[in-house]
């Protein structure tokens, strides 16, 4: 990534080419002067270069449109063109992940000096950083802003739908605001349809129009079919579910199951789609597909495995959606959509997460196997694509219990060791002091928990235990153990949410639903999360790329190429349990995504099936 567009930049920026001024027909208020007054020309060159800038976001090159975008001079813009700018570096931001910066520099414009059309894009812009950061109220303002400007009926329905579902996702909390306003109205209606299967449903509705008759929500697909009434998004009749019952991934498929069917099973509504499974090992994918389709399938979710994602997509032509439960990269097809567990997302958020922690010069230690090289890797990529640097790199056996040997080499203890041996040839009975180098302020662990307590242990012992160490989700086990765990402490890392009961609540908590899976190893905890968000993400797949969604594996979003995208929790080992870092903000830092991942893990944790 190139450097970030610094806090209040523009701002800087501004203060070298404007000066305030006092008018007299505006007494006490402060205006802006332009120091060189721009010219016609000037102003259509650079209504030239900020179309060009836009259509960069849209293409979604973010770097080159940040590039071109630091090019041009804001003491040459008319204040319309000003604020158009500042908005662009908002949407470039977006493009990065960037959603706390980005709704600073929103901040900064005015709407009303923006066109139409930028309106528009402006308050799209903010509802969907602020649904990135967990802000789902100020998420639903800004698309009531935006519903007072859009005209098409199909983007009214969407944008209606998600104002809805926001309010709907937030807990009951008490809020001082005008009761004929609109965000009262919007409140009243979205608490109201949790309430569809009621008997008093139709008076409440009554009541409602009643008290907001002239609100601009349109109550017209309340005449729809009972399922599609739920923000009327998509809800399919029948649903195939392709997961391995037999062979080597049995287990990981039965996981999944689990997770998918509590979901089910807690869903309130009473026209529920019919589900069908599908042993995946049992006949070809295409097959699989050819038959669930002529028995009324309207979605297929899975398969789970790699080479059946790939011979699907190789040899069908897709007439309804298939979520994927894995990911390919680079394999793009309509109405394919891929959702995985994967690293890539795991480490750019522990990355993220050490960045903003203020780190720079970083040691890298993973496992010496095919997992490892394949996170360092990660790591590497998205660490340097942060700016930040990757002093050293060691790799350790991770079938050994004594890491010593590669941790005094990534401390330098061993140089340092070299350096005395050399000193005590020429001035003997001098006394030996081991000291570790002093450049680095950060470490980033990928290890398993058994052996993050060895290593963590031992860089104690090789005082560099006032390094911070942020490590890969395998670090924890998803099942606190104080005692045991007292070796993790002070690791930063970042996970499931569903892991953390202060992070997910309600009936499909893990707390809830104990005895779910209290049947499965620890490793399998994660796929049962994905479970929950396979088929919760059903109603979701047509807004996601608007409107994240918080689900049990973290906040679920679409990029470009169908993927959808996890940001996590973060979380540190304090008296041998993990405490969350923050549930608003730690999760909203991801970074493009321009990795490939390799084939097959060494656990079910990785979940790359």
């Amino acid at each position: 990534m190139q450097e970030r567009l610094p806090d209040n930049a523009l701002h800087k920026q501004e203060a070298l080419v404007t000066q305030p001024l006092v008018r007299d027909d505006q007494p006490g208020q402060m205006v802006e002067l332009y120091q060189h007054p721009s010219t016609p020309a000037s102003l259509e060159l650079n209504q030239q270069r900020l179309q060009s800038v836009e259509s960069l976001i849209q293409s979604g090159d973010g770097n080159s449109a940040k590039h071109d975008a630091d090019a041009i001079n804001p003491a040459e813009l008319s204040p319309e063109q000003h604020a158009h700018l500042r908005l662009l570096y908002a949407q470039i931001q977006l493009s990065f992940g960037e959603a706390e910066q980005s709704i600073e520099s929103l901040s900064l414009v005015q709407p009303q000096q923006l066109n139409l059309d930028n309106q528009i894009k402006y308050f799209q812009s903010q509802a969907f950083a602020y649904s990135l950061t967990g802000n789902l109220l100020d998420s639903a303002k800004s698309r009531i802003e935006l519903h007072r400007l859009i005209t098409a009926p199909d983007e009214l329905e969407k944008n209606q739908a998600a104002i809805l579902e926001s309010l709907s996702m937030l807990p009951d909390i008490s809020i001082q605001i005008n009761q004929t306003d609109d965000l009262a109205g919007w409140m009243s209606l979205s608490n109201i349809l949790k309430n569809i299967n009621q008997p008093d449903f139709n008076t409440q509705i009554s009541q409602w129009r009643t008290a907001f008759p002239a609100h601009p929500a349109d109550l017209s697909f309340l005449g729809q079919p009972p399922d599609t009434l739920k923000n009327a998004l998509f809800q399919p009749q029948s649903i195939a579910l392709l997961l391995p019952g037999s062979g080597t991934f049995a287990q990981a498929g039965k996981a999944i199951r689990a997770g998918f069917m509590a979901a089910y099973n807690h869903t309130n509504n009473n026209s529920k789609p019919t589900i069908h499974f599908y042993d995946s090992e049992q006949s070809t994918p295409a097959t699989l597909y050819s038959q669930a389709v002529a028995e009324g399938a309207q979605l297929v979710i899975g398969p789970l495995a790699k080479e059946h994602i790939q011979s699907l997509a190789e040899t069908v032509t897709f007439n309804i959606p298939v979520l994927a439960l894995n990911h390919i990269p680079g394999l793009q097809k309509n109405q394919l959509y891929q959702f995985s567990l994967s690293p890539l997302d795991d480490a750019d958020q522990i990355t993220h997460k050490a960045w903003t922690d203020g780190h720079q010069k970083a040691l890298l230690l993973v496992p010496e196997n095919a997992s490892g090289k394949r996170i360092a890797n990660y790591l590497t990529d998205d660490w340097q694509d942060r700016e930040g640097t990757i002093l050293e790199t060691q790799t350790y056996n991770p079938k050994e219990t004594d890491f010593s040997a590669p941790i005094q080499k990534l401390l330098n203890l061993d140089e340092s060791e070299q350096r005395y041996n050399k000193i005590l040839t020429l001035i003997p009975g001098v006394k030996y002091t081991s000291r570790r180098r002093q450049d680095a302020d950060a470490i980033l662990l990928s290890a398993y928990s058994a052996e993050a307590r060895s290593i963590n242990s031992q860089f104690q012992f090789y005082q560099a235990g006032d390094i911070p160490v942020y490590a890969m989700p395998t670090v924890y086990t998803g099942q606190t153990n104080a005692s045991l765990d007292a070796d993790l402490n002070k690791i930063t890392f970042c996970d499931t949410p569903w892991l953390f009961d202060k992070a997910y609540q309600g009936e499909l908590s893990m707390n809830a639903l104990q005895e779910t899976w209290k049947q499965f190893p620890n490793s399998y905890l994660r796929l049962i999360a994905m479970g929950i968000d396979a088929y919760n993400l059903v109603a979701h797949l047509d807004n996601m790329e608007a409107d994240p969604y918080p689900g049990a594996t973290g906040y679920l979003s679409l990029t470009t190429d169908q993927r959808i995208k996890r940001k996590l929790i973060c979380a540190k080992f304090m008296d041998g349990q993990p405490e969350i870092s923050d549930l608003t903000t730690e999760n909203n830092g991801s970074i493009p995504d321009k990795r490939q991942q390799p084939e097959s893990p060494a656990k079910a944790n990785d979940a790359v099936y």
